[in-house]
């Protein structure tokens, strides 16, 4: 029998790039577990996915993000040579890949044009650049805020909306346990893609050394934000299964991208069967 639904029940959704497939199979276990929140809450990738399940979170809706993942996957480097990738940092100067083609392919994708039109409440995080603060979007144009919340410098530009510029949200709030708690959130259901499981390494190539620094700054935020919650949170840390997530990538492993995007079913699956047994369990 479904649990019974919590009054403030948030899911909260990290970033992790070509590594979100392991939040596809834990909103897989919440959705069979009839786990439906109040407000979905998204950073980068999480962003998407939590679109996705904010929009029809029921197993048929999550299906449909899976099959996504697997055939068109979101990640994905869009069409052309690197050396077209190359020649667009050459003329930029900031970036590797131009925000057109990632709108069209959003937009041939999204179950709705607006937040507003999404089933449940649903808000993601970007980097406001000329605030240097985090911007929480909760209505807009779908495909625009969430380009804004996935924005990674250097391979994206920023996102322009109203009179600021955004990029990815997860340099202010990787994984927003504190926006859930801050909604009132009660009960926090955290989706995370397993790299905390793996130490760090020092960075190797010029490209890593941002990476990872990137990377321990949000490893810092979450581990705070996971103890400082106020007496009465329930967090639930949904875990991914085990398989191997790496630390940090670089932007120009191609060959590492076409590898990892042939692990979805292995990222949905591991992640669905460990958090469908912590789910039974709790």
């Amino acid at each position: 029998m479904p649990p019974e639904r919590h009054s403030r029940l948030a899911v909260v959704l990290g970033g992790g790039g070509i590594l979100g497939g392991h939040e596809v199979g834990m909103l897989r276990a919440l959705a069979e577990r009839g786990i439906v929140p109040d407000v979905v809450l998204g950073t980068s990738v999480g962003a998407l996915n939590g679109a996705f399940f904010a929009a029809d979170p029921t197993p048929v809706g999550v299906q449909r993000l899976a099959e996504l993942w697997r055939d068109t996957h979101p990640a994905e480097l869009p069409a052309g040579s690197m050396l077209r990738r190359l020649g667009t940092l050459a003329r930029t100067g900031t970036h590797l890949q131009s925000l057109a083609a990632a709108r069209e392919r959003l937009l041939a994708v999204l179950p709705v044009k607006r937040v507003e039109q999404l089933r449940l409440p649903f808000q993601c995080v970007a980097a406001s650049i000329e605030r240097a603060a985090e911007h929480w979007f909760d209505a807009g144009p779908l495909a625009d805020v969430i380009l804004a919340s996935c924005a990674v410098p250097g391979i994206f530009p920023p996102v322009e909306i109203g009179a600021e510029h955004f990029i990815d949200g997860g340099i202010v709030n990787s994984v927003p346990v504190s926006r859930a708690v801050a909604l009132g959130a009660r009960t926090i259901y955290v989706l995370q893609v397993g790299r905390l499981e793996q130490p760090l390494r020092p960075p190797r190539w010029p490209w890593e050394v941002g990476l990872v620094a990137f990377e321990v700054a949000r490893r810092h935020r979450f581990a705070h934000d996971l103890t400082a919650q106020p007496e009465g949170i329930v967090l639930h840390v949904l875990p991914t299964g085990g398989s191997a997530a790496p630390a940090y990538n670089s932007p120009y492993g191609q060959l590492q991208v076409r590898r990892l995007a042939r692990s979805v079913d292995r990222q949905i699956d591991s992640a669905y069967e460990a958090s469908i047994r912590y789910l039974k369990e709790n």
